[in-house]
């Protein structure tokens, strides 16, 4: 998987009083009936055919999952129904089926920025009571992802998150903290064009990379209710001034505010930079043939001011659809995504899974020196703002982190700015 999954920046449709008035009755067959507050309580112990969705581009990691789950289910077989391939087109054909009351998709793999937002709009049937599932052997933060307001409304089915890739011919080992790869710079530099290459280009990337400074300082971008802004405390400003300062002064490299994950992939694989900010699938790149860092790459958690810093999550939530007529078949399901034997062939198609214990399989790390950087990522990874107000949080994130790092604004007036965002966008 390339990255996180996510390129959504549609407005949240309507508020969530509005929708639950919406949500009725279809006319077609397909239609759950009467409102969300009635479809809660309908269908916990249904059993039957479910259907599957997922967007195109990554449906070929579970075909396999699913012809193994309807070999020994023959009464209960799921279909597979692809969305569109881009993030913003799959929440909206998922949005309109479900401000309708339509069963059309049972289970939807939504991105992990999505979860909250159909959570609140009352289109998820929470995972607890009869469909309740184990999540004490997932890693928590991609249950913390999957949960609202306290209760688990999607299961973890694969996750993600940035490691600090570095060229272990310029730097020796990977810095311990913040100031120790700022301070390996000049060195490093020395022997090639830019220290850090990472994605500020103004889209979802900016976010990831925002909150993964805000977060590694120990800051927040919202509270636990999803709408409070926290971007002003003092730690959340000291995240956002280093990275403007590591922007201002070289650390990072200044071209960063037109990469997106592929020119960062690019730029390192063709030994431009010391180290990079970046997803997991490009450490196969890092080692193909023809690459210009082949057996000189290692990779690490992100870092911090005091040690390894808060990577941002990625990846899909299984959601079951509140009018779904077999949830007790869909709450089955998702928890077989999350067996053994599925998350480890997930590993196998970098793909990275959500149970824990994969991480630390011998056979695997072998294969993919990465997973164990991996795994401490994981392990102190951070979701994006769990809110119903994500795709407009994530935009004030953009626009005022922008506007500092281009010198528009100062990074206390950005921080101000985005603030006050947040709190429209929530109100």
């Amino acid at each position: 998987m390339r990255s996180f999954n996510t390129r959504s920046r549609i407005a949240v449709a309507a508020s969530a009083a509005v929708l639950l008035a919406l949500a009725g009755c279809s006319s077609d067959d397909s239609s759950g009936g009467g409102s969300v507050d009635e479809a809660v309580g309908q269908n916990l112990d249904g059993r039957g055919a479910i259907t599957f969705a997922m967007g195109k581009n990554d449906v070929d990691k579970l075909q396999p999952v699913i012809e193994s789950w309807n070999a020994s289910h023959p009464d209960e077989q799921v279909s597979l129904k692809e969305l569109p391939g881009e993030a913003d087109d799959q929440r909206t054909q998922l949005v309109q089926s479900l401000q309708a009351g339509n069963s059309d998709y049972d289970v939807m793999a939504l991105d992990v920025t999505w979860t909250a937002e159909f959570a609140a709009n009352g289109w998820l049937q929470p995972l607890d009571g009869a469909l309740a599932i184990d999540t004490a052997n997932l890693l928590p933060a991609t249950v913390d992802s999957a949960t609202y307001r306290g209760t688990l409304y999607a299961a973890p089915q694969n996750t993600n998150a940035q490691l600090l890739y570095y060229r272990t011919d310029l730097v020796p080992a990977a810095p311990a903290d913040w100031k120790a790869l700022t301070d390996s710079c000049a060195a490093a530099v020395a022997k090639t064009t830019d220290c850090l290459v990472t994605q500020l280009k103004q889209y979802e990337g900016l976010t990831v990379n925002t909150t993964q400074f805000i977060n590694s300082w120990g800051g927040a971008v919202v509270g636990e209710d999803g709408k409070t802004p926290e971007v002003t405390s003092p730690q959340s400003v000291a995240g956002l001034q280093a990275l403007v300062d590591a922007y201002n002064g070289g650390t990072i490299a200044k071209r960063s505010t037109s990469f997106t994950e592929e020119e960062t992939n690019l730029a390192f694989v063709g030994g431009e930079s010391a180290y990079a900010y970046n997803w997991p699938y490009m450490y196969t790149n890092a080692e193909e043939d023809g690459s210009a860092v082949k057996g000189k790459v290692a990779v690490a958690p992100i870092v911090g001011p005091a040690g390894a810093g808060a990577s941002t999550l990625g990846g899909y939530n299984n959601g079951v659809n509140v009018f779904s007529k077999s949830k007790a078949t869909a709450r089955d399901f998702v928890e077989f995504i999350q067996n053994e034997e599925n998350q480890m062939a997930f590993a196998d198609a970098s793909f990275p899974p959500v149970l824990a214990s994969v991480y630390d399989d011998a056979a695997l790390v072998a294969k993919y020196p990465y997973l164990p950087a991996l795994k401490a990522a994981l392990e102190n990874a951070v979701p994006r703002p769990v809110t119903p107000y994500y795709s407009a949080i994530s935009k004030a994130i953009q626009d005022n982190a922008t506007a500092a790092l281009n010198g528009s604004v100062t990074v206390d007036q950005a921080a101000a700015d985005m603030s006050a965002a947040i709190t429209n966008a929530a109100k």
